[in-house]
């Protein structure tokens, strides 16, 4: 497992924590729900692609 992937998760969890915090004290409470859900799923597709490049490493090793 890559370090760059855990940085890469890191800084756009970072990144979500202080954009919802400013929106929020702005009073924006509905776009900080939508960043925060935004950065949910560029997370969520960061680990898709990894799991489906562990299924392929699987798949090449066993010769599936």
């Amino acid at each position: 497992m890559d370090v760059d992937l855990i940085f890469k998760i890191a800084t756009i969890g970072i990144i979500v924590a202080v954009l919802n915090q400013v929106l929020i004290r702005s009073g924006r409470e509905e776009q900080a729900m939508m960043t925060t859900l935004a950065g949910l799923i560029v997370v969520l597709m960061v680990m898709v692609q990894e799991i489906s490049n562990l299924f392929s490493t699987i798949k090449s090793v066993f010769g599936l």
